[in-house]
C-alpha cells in the first residue's frame, strides 16, 4: 500500500515580500501555491498512489472570492478521475468557524467531522485495509487534547491518526490541539500523519509520527525544500518515508564565512561561492536568500561602515553569479574585528574615549535602559511594519540595544578614523 502524507497547503497564500526585490517574477510567483498544490496531485497520480492524506490547513483563511475553492475542487476532480481517494481535515487556518464559503468536493474527498474524532468511511480504504481517525477544527483556536478522543484502533487493519497540532509545542506556532508522544503512542495507531508545524520533522518511528511540513514555503522563516512524503508500507509492518519536493521556488539561509579575509573585495568572492554553490543545489528554483556574513575579517569595519553598498554588492552578485535564479532577501552582518580594538581603546584621545564610553554603556543595565527611554519617542514616530516580526526594531528592548552596540561602536570607529578628503 501506497499513499500520500501532506499538509499545510495555504492555497493562495502570498510569497511575502518578494516585491521588494528588484527583477523577482513577482506576477509568475504570486501562484506558487496553486503550483505546489498541482505538484501535489500530479506525484500521487504518477506514484499510483493509493489514497492522498491532508493534515489541515488546505486554506489560509476564508477566500476573497470563489477562484480559491474552485481551483482546489479541480485538483480533487483529477484525483477522482485517477480513483484516488482524499481524506482530509480542517486546521486552524481554515476552521470550520472561519469559512463562509464552502463548495461541494467531489466523491472521492472525505472531510472529517470538526464536532467530534471520527473514521473515515470509504469503500476504497476498508477494501484497502486501512482505518483513518481524525478530527476537524471547529475553530480556529482549538486548545483541547483531540488525540484522547480518537477512536479506538481497529484490529488487523492499517491504522492511521490525522491531526492537527503543535504536539507539546513548536517555536513560531500557537499551542493548538495540544498532546504528547506518548498520547499518541497509547492509542496504538500504525501511523500519525501531523499538520500545523511546517518544518519537516520524523518524531518518531514506532510508530510513525509525522510532520511533513507545508508544501511551499512562504517567507523567510520557512526555508528549505517544501513538499509532502510518499508512504510505502511493508509486509514486516513498517513503512518506508519518501520526500517529494513540491515547491516551486524556495527561501533559503545561507551563511558565509569570512573569516581571515583580508578585504571586502574578498569578502565578495566568497559570497559569490556561496551563492553558486546554493543554486547549484536548489534545481534550478528560484531562491530569496538572506546571506548572514559571520567572522573575525579586516574588512569589518568597512563592511558595516556602509552595509547598503555591501548589500547592493551583494545583491548584484546573486543576479550575475545565478542568472537571476536569486534574489537577496536580506543580508545580516554578524562580523567582527580580527582582534578587539585594544588598539584604539589603549590609546589617548577622543576616539579611545568615544571606545570606552560605548564599552561602558552596553555593559550597564542601567544605562542601557536610560537610552531606551530616551529612544521612546522615536520609536512613535516609526512604522508599525518596522516595529514587528522576526526583524524588528525594538528599541525598547536593552538586549536589542546591546546587539546594536557593536554595529554603532565599528560604524563610528571606521568614519572618524577616516583621512578628510581633499
Amino acid at each position: 500500500m501506497k499513499f500520500i502524507h501532506a499538509a499545510d497547503i495555504h492555497l493562495d497564500s502570498p510569497l511575502c515580500g518578494l516585491s521588494r526585490y528588484d527583477g523577482a517574477p513577482v506576477d509568475e510567483l504570486r501562484g506558487a501555491t496553486r503550483r505546489a498544490l498541482q505538484n501535489l496531485v500530479e506525484i500521487s497520480i504518477d506514484e499510483d498512489a493509493d489514497f492522498v492524506l491532508i493534515a489541515g490547513d488546505v486554506y489560509d483563511g476564508d477566500w476573497k472570492d470563489h477562484n480559491t475553492g474552485l481551483f482546489f475542487v479541480s485538483q480533487m476532480a483529477r484525483l477522482n478521475d485517477a480513483n484516488i481517494p482524499v481524506v482530509l481535515i480542517n486546521g486552524n487556518h481554515d476552521a470550520a468557524n472561519k469559512m463562509t464559503r464552502e463548495l461541494r468536493l467531489p466523491v472521492n474527498v472525505t472531510r472529517l467531522s470538526h464536532r467530534k474524532a471520527e473514521t473515515a468511511k470509504s469503500p476504497r480504504l476498508e477494501e484497502l485495509g486501512v482505518a483513518i481517525h481524525g478530527r476537524s477544527f471547529a475553530n480556529a483556536a482549538e486548545h483541547d487534547n483531540f488525540a484522547s478522543d480518537y477512536p479506538e484502533k481497529k484490529p488487523g487493519m492499517f491504522n492511521i491518526g490525522l491531526l492537527h497540532t503543535s504536539l507539546t509545542g513548536a517555536e513560531g506556532h500557537e499551542p493548538y490541539a495540544p498532546c504528547t508522544l506518548d498520547d499518541l503512542r497509547r492509542k496504538g495507531y500504525d501511523y500519525w500523519a501531523l499538520g500545523h508545524v511546517h518544518t519537516r520533522a520524523i518524531l518518531c518511528d514506532d510508530p510513525f509520527v509525522v510532520f511533513p511540513g507545508n508544501i511551499q514555503g512562504r517567507h523567510i522563516r520557512e526555508p528549505g525544500p517544501k513538499g509532502c512524503y510518499v508512504v510505502t508500507t511493508e509486509s514486516s509492518g513498517g513503512c518506508q518515508l519518501d520526500f517529494y519536493g513540491l515547491d516551486v521556488a524556495r527561501w533559503e539561509q545561507v551563511l558565509v564565512n569570512v573569516r581571515d579575509t583580508q578585504s571586502k573585495e574578498e569578502v565578495l568572492d566568497r559570497c559569490n561561492d556561496a551563492l553558486v554553490e546554493l543554486a547549484d543545489g536548489n534545481e534550478g528554483k528560484p531562491l530569496a536568500v538572506r546571506v548572514t556574513l559571520s567572522g573575525a575579517t579586516p574588512a569589518h569595519q568597512a563592511l558595516l561602515s556602509d552595509q547598503v553598498d555591501a548589500t547592493n554588492q551583494i545583491r548584484s552578485i546573486a543576479m550575475s553569479a545565478t542568472g537571476n535564479r536569486a534574489w537577496i532577501e536580506k543580508v545580516e552582518f554578524r562580523t567582527s574585528p580580527p582582534a578587539s580594538l585594544s588598539d584604539v581603546s589603549e590609546t589617548d584621545g577622543p576616539l579611545a574615549e568615544l571606545v570606552q564610553y560605548i564599552e561602558e554603556l552596553r555593559g550597564n543595565p542601567s544605562s542601557l535602559q536610560a537610552l531606551s527611554t530616551a529612544l521612546s519617542e522615536l520609536r512613535k514616530k516609526l512604522p508599525d511594519d518596522v516595529l514587528r516580526g522576526p526583524d524588528a526594531i525594538l528599541l525598547d528592548k536593552t538586549d536589542f540595544l546591546t546587539g546594536v552596540m557593536n554595529d554603532v561602536q565599528a560604524i563610528l570607529v571606521q568614519r572618524l578614523s577616516e583621512e578628510p578628503k581633499e
